[in-house]
């Protein structure tokens, strides 16, 4: 295992991309602790307190704490998925949209450009009702927690917040560009990952003052180990379409007559589903954020609350929609059935063209159901298992763990390939895990 991690540092331009992804962590994480001005930061954390088993506790999760304190990251990184969430239901039903996707990285830029604006309109509209939210929520609990309300503390909101989220997504796109992995991902895993030490720290208060179990510790972490190595597992999990190319003569040369396989995953989002989903269900709480607290809508962020009925229904059915919706724009069988024909390739026993296409599309719906129903449980049971046992320390749910392993995977694959371009041996081992030829 050392030495795998020397080989990593071995090759000038990973060890390059690791330490300038480093570079905008720190970046960020400083960021974190710059405080938006006219707040009173003791009258908000108390305050806050009410709200850490609802979605503004998710939301909070997401963006490292930043949400909590009123830093001028507290929007983080989720107007930007919010965007492109947008953005791609759109593309579903706007001819111009579906028409940038295709035309290759042209579009891509253009779409990359509507986003951004898409971003910077979503961040005004969420600071605008987090100023709101934080007179409310102060004034609802008799605190001052903005102790000069008024017009300028909304623009001075407007105007920090705003320019955080856009300073963000400039962060995240260039840990994507120069960085190692998805940068908007690794941001989410790093404010996740980021709440470990102190919530490890107050388990271990917890048990020392005798008000956790040992036993029931053990057994919360017996459970995360357990959610850890299934999600692993459905991440890994492939099933294999096997190909055969004609055997072609062009010139003196012989191409083709070979065999091989198309890799269908069985959780082909990964976990973007998972993100997409938790952007959607802050809506409401973003809603009711923008009214007092005695109007009929503020009881929206209360009704969603994550160990409420309606809330883990409308997240379970709405992670799933996500994980098809995902799969079929990333994974288009039609495009795969057209490249396979023009290479002189099939499947065994069916014919190539529109058979093909619709073979691989029967297949890959069948195998997205286990993995989509397989997100929604993994994310929603855990935190209702934790909420349930009052377990105050852990904010590790099953959104987090999906999220925090499902990003490190992908970023490990990115290490592994730079590795095997080299040469030097794989950092990560695959396992064999084998599919029925026919579905």
């Amino acid at each position: 295992m050392l030495e795998k991690f020397r080989n990593i540092f071995q090759v000038p331009e990973l060890k390059r991309r690791i330490f300038f992804t480093l570079a905008m962590f720190v970046v960020y994480r400083l960021g974190e602790h710059i405080p938006t001005p006219g707040v009173n930061a003791r009258a908000l954390h108390a305050a806050f307190e009410s709200q850490r088993g609802t979605l503004f506790g998710l939301y909070d999760l997401f963006v490292g704490g930043a949400f909590s304190r009123a830093t001028i990251f507290a929007l983080g990184i989720m107007p930007y998925i919010s965007s492109s969430i947008i953005l791609q239901l759109l593309g579903a039903v706007v001819p111009y949209l579906e028409k940038l996707r295709k035309e290759g990285e042209e579009g891509q830029k253009k779409l990359t450009q509507l986003t951004r604006y898409g971003t910077v309109a979503i961040a005004i509209v969420q600071s605008l009702a987090y100023s709101v939210f934080l007179v409310n929520m102060g004034a609802s609990q008799g605190l001052t927690v903005v102790p000069n309300p008024g017009v300028m503390f909304t623009l001075s909101t407007i105007i920090t917040q705003a320019t955080g989220t856009i300073f963000v997504m400039w962060l995240g796109e260039k840990i994507t560009e120069h960085g190692i992995g998805n940068g908007i991902s690794l941001i989410i895993f790093v404010n996740i990952i980021g709440g470990g030490p102190n919530a490890i720290l107050a388990a271990f208060e917890s048990i020392r003052a005798g008000t956790l179990s040992p036993l029931l510790a053990l057994a919360v972490v017996a459970l995360m180990v357990l959610v850890v190595a299934s999600v692993v597992l459905m991440t890994q999990a492939v099933r294999k379409i096997p190909v055969q190319y004609a055997k072609r003569i062009v010139g003196r040369r012989m191409y083709g007559g070979s065999n091989t396989h198309i890799p269908l995953r069985v959780n082909t989002a990964g976990v973007i589903p998972i993100i997409f989903a938790s952007s959607v269900m802050i809506l409401p709480a973003t809603i009711a954020g923008f009214v007092p607290p005695n109007h009929p809508l503020a009881g929206l962020g209360a009704l969603f609350s994550r160990t409420s009925v309606p809330y883990n229904v409308v997240y379970g059915l709405i992670i799933i929609f996500f994980t098809y919706f995902y799969t079929a724009v990333v994974l288009n069988p039609n495009d795969l059935a057209e490249n396979m024909r023009k290479y002189g390739g099939f499947v065994p026993g069916i014919r190539p063209g529109r058979k093909t296409a619709e073979y691989i599309d029967r297949v890959l719906t069948r195998i997205t159901l286990p993995g989509a129903v397989f997100l929604a449980l993994i994310a929603v049971i855990p935190d209702i298992l934790i909420a349930s046992s009052g377990l105050p320390f852990l904010g590790f749910g099953g959104t987090s763990v999906l999220i925090v392993v499902g990003v490190a995977l992908d970023t490990l694959q990115q290490i592994e390939s730079h590795l095997l371009m080299r040469h030097y041996e794989g950092f990560v081992k695959r396992g064999r895990i084998r599919g029925r030829q026919r579905m």
